[in-house]
């Protein structure tokens, strides 16, 4: 499958080092805002182009992996070169993901393409595993927690800011609500009561530092519903201490089981990562295998984790699937 990347970020890169795990993959060019010459890529021999090309290049890559940020990029690149290719991004702006699908939607079945979004851990696997856990429980309640960890989405808008340098966020959950849910205390917990979040953030020489942190904590979907502590720190500090991209979760479903309701269960998955992005990165590189399969088999418009088989993010057989992981 011949695949092209456009974005060379955290996220670019990771997909760049993920496709060389998959060796059903051919990593045949990327594509960039910045002007191409001045791209350095891992890959060498791998052809560089301009994002402005992308219409001459009309399907000639299997999957365009889009790695734009979510709160103004992937709103306006997915549904337009889901015109073009079949795509597959990391949308992870909850609140926004219905009105997203319904853009790339209409543009990939005018197109005659398959495009996938949100696709990542959350939304991505997090998504799968509270759909499979309500459905085996029923009666009982989901929670969601995220950290301690650098969240990609929520960092890329805090860099687009007047006046911001540079900028990372730390999403932590409450160890209190987590220890909670954990025991099977079913809390009903707010948005406050469940994470917080810390920014540090170099600002521009000069910046109105106290409009940029009133920016960040009254940012809808963003930080708005969050305790955020923003911390303004040298560039020589940011880039000591906050280099890494590291991340994390957990997500919990409680329920009850029995003619009377008497048995009590607790669901958790959880997962503890280096990086972000590439873990990210490998996700979306085995979803692409699904949206080529989905193609090939005459499949058009959008789609979600929620309408891949399972065995569609495989290179094995189904045969070999059964004989070896079931």
């Amino acid at each position: 499958m011949k695949a092209a990347i456009l974005g060379y970020g955290n996220l670019g890169k990771g997909i760049e080092s993920a496709l060389r795990q998959n060796s059903d993959f051919e990593l045949a060019a990327f594509f960039t805002r910045r002007d191409p010459s001045s791209l350095k890529t891992m890959t060498e021999g791998v052809p560089v182009y301009s994002a402005e090309d992308i219409p001459a290049h009309k399907d000639e890559f299997d999957i365009l992996f889009i790695c734009g940020g979510s709160a103004t990029d992937l709103p306006k690149q997915t549904p337009e070169y889901a015109k073009y290719f079949n795509v597959i991004d990391s949308f992870d702006t909850h609140a926004r993901v219905p009105e997203h699908f319904e853009n790339v939607d209409k543009a990939a079945k005018e197109s005659g393409h398959v495009a996938l979004i949100s696709c990542g851990w959350d939304p991505g696997m997090f998504s799968l595993n509270r759909l499979y856990a309500n459905c085996i429980l029923p009666e009982g309640n989901d929670y969601t927690f995220w950290g301690k960890g650098v969240s990609q989405g929520h960092s890329d808008a805090i860099r687009r800011i007047e006046g911001v340098k540079n900028g990372k966020q730390y999403t932590i959950p409450v160890q209190s609500a987590l220890d909670s849910v954990r025991a099977g205390e079913n809390p009903t917990l707010s948005t406050r009561q469940k994470h917080t979040r810390e920014c540090f953030v170099v600002a521009e020489e000069g910046a109105d530092k106290a409009r940029i942190e009133q920016e960040i904590k009254t940012m809808p979907n963003y930080f708005d519903e969050y305790d955020t502590t923003v911390h303004f720190i040298s560039e020589e500090e940011f880039l000591r201490d906050h280099s890494e991209i590291p991340h994390g979760g957990f997500v919990f479903r409680t329920g009850v089981t029995g003619f009377n309701k008497e048995h009590k269960h607790v669901i958790e998955y959880n997962i503890k990562l280096d990086s972000n992005p590439e873990f990210t990165a490998s996700v979306i590189v085995a979803y692409a295998r699904a949206v080529v399969r989905m193609k090939n088999e005459g499949q058009t418009g959008c789609k979600t984790v929620f309408d891949v088989p399972p065995a569609y993010l495989s290179p094995l057989d189904g045969a070999e699937l059964r004989a070896h992981l079931l």
